[in-house]
């Protein structure tokens, strides 16, 4: 019988299971590749996104999505920008089961973060969405991370955390879901913008100010979007914003430090900050809020301003009160 299935098989999603099946629970990991299933199965760990982790006993991995669904419990572990089509071309094998989001960013077709997607594709579902400062390698090697687990119903939540925790991952509840996915896609951002300045040559300062300024954005949106500002103070956007702006196991700040620096970009690696950037960009306009190092950062990566441009713009502001 199986417990909970993980679908997607990404290094995020992959440390997952290796997590969950450490704590004695039956877990499945799903793929869409046959070679890639057969990999796994044979040497027992992830060679192409998650290598060198091994796969705990109780970790089955399939292609057979049909049959990963038949778990009560799946964590979404597929990128952002493909779970609207996923969701859709699966409704009929998803829709009354209990979901939990774990992917981050805002659809870049409708503008739409992961929660509405959601609960517009499969009304029937009991969804919840997972988000918070982490690294896939980090889960996969034990080391302890903390992490917000968000629904919009209180039972649901406490039943998935208590399910859901592991001995190196410990979940925090909240019942602010638009909260807790906007905190976690609009740091995606900021970590781009973040990399393109240290990539740059324009210093820690600047990634300081850069930090601090851009959580100021993302308390904006939040708030516009009737999201409690003060989720974004959590493990869901302060937590992750910290984490993703200084560190080069993060993608997003990884790719912003390769354009800044001049280096050549993998187009294989899935950077989930550079659609949100695009959708945001044209969220907050359409909301009217003001979101300049978004802004910049979108103008960047289409190639419209230099960073050294972008830089003068952001300094040459109006100045205001903090």
């Amino acid at each position: 019988m199986r417990e909970i299935s993980i679908l997607g098989a990404g290094a995020f999603g992959t440390a997952l299971a290796i997590s969950l099946a450490r704590s004695g629970r039956k877990i499945t990991l799903w793929a869409r590749s046959d070679e890639a299933v057969s990999a796994m199965q044979n040497v027992r760990e992830n060679l192409l996104r998650l290598p060198g982790k091994a796969f705990p006993e109780n970790l089955a991995a399939t292609s057979d999505l049909a049959d990963a669904c038949t778990a009560p419990i799946l964590l979404l572990a597929v990128p952002m920008q493909q779970l609207a089509g996923f969701c859709e071309a699966n409704k009929t094998l998803i829709q009354h089961k209990t979901l939990v989001c774990c992917c981050k960013g805002v659809d870049l077709k409708s503008e739409r973060g992961p929660l509405a997607v959601l609960e517009d594709t499969l009304p029937e579902a009991e969804i919840a969405i997972l988000s918070g400062p982490s690294f896939a390698v980090d889960i996969a090697d034990g080391l302890p991370t903390a992490l917000t687990l968000a629904g919009r119903r209180q039972d649901t939540v406490d039943r998935l955390q208590a399910l859901l925790t592991t001995e190196n991952i410990r979940l925090y509840s909240s019942l602010d879901p638009l909260g807790v996915e906007f905190g976690g896609a609009l740091k995606n951002v900021i970590a781009i913008a973040c990399g393109l300045a240290i990539g740059a040559g324009l210093g820690e300062s600047a990634r300081a100010a850069l930090m601090t300024r851009g959580f100021a954005e993302m308390q904006r949106l939040a708030l516009r979007l009737g999201a409690d500002p003060a989720t974004l103070s959590g493990l869901s956007g302060f937590g992750d914003l910290v984490l993703t702006c200084t560190s080069e196991k993060s993608r997003n700040y990884s790719h912003g430090l390769k354009l800044g620096s001049g280096a050549t970009i993998d187009p294989t690696v899935t950077v989930e900050g550079v659609a949100t950037a695009q959708a945001v960009a044209r969220l907050s306009q359409g909301v009217g809020i003001d979101m300049p190092i978004t802004t910049a950062v979108t103008q960047i990566l289409n190639g419209q301003i230099s960073i050294s441009e972008a830089a003068e713009v952001l300094l040459a502001r109006p100045l205001k009160r903090e």
